[in-house]
């Protein structure tokens, strides 16, 4: 993935490994996100989960044609393999720590599920 030297920014990271259950206007709001995303030609970073809001977001941003990369800890990889192909591209680290430390190297923005929650109800 690419990074951008001006104050736009391209390349975002969703980090929420928020399980939604019966919220289904959390669904949505993952949905629209990753249309956003798209539309606006962002690439995005996520934690390379199998479940929660950042990888229902990863699974439109990729299947609309963006830029996906998730980053995994080792550790967690035997867990994520049992829902089948990674999303995009795949980074695994050694640990939470690297996890971490790499999102932060790869982008331009870092948002949390709340922050998402409360931008897409405005």
């Amino acid at each position: 993935m690419t990074t951008s030297s001006s104050k736009q920014f391209k390349n975002i990271c969703v980090f929420s490994g928020f399980h939604f259950g019966k919220y289904k206007e959390f669904v949505q709001a993952a949905i629209d996100l990753g249309r956003v995303i798209t539309e606006r030609k962002l690439h995005l970073v996520y934690e390379g989960g199998e479940r929660g809001l950042s990888r229902l977001v990863s699974e439109v941003v990729f299947t609309k044609g963006s830029q996906v990369l998730g980053i995994i800890p080792k550790a967690m990889k035997p867990l994520v393999c049992m829902s089948g192909p990674p999303i995009g591209e795949e980074l695994v680290v050694s640990s939470m720590q690297e996890r971490i430390s790499e999102m932060m190297n790869h982008v331009d923005a870092f948002f949390s599920c709340q922050e998402i929650l409360q931008l897409l109800r405005h």
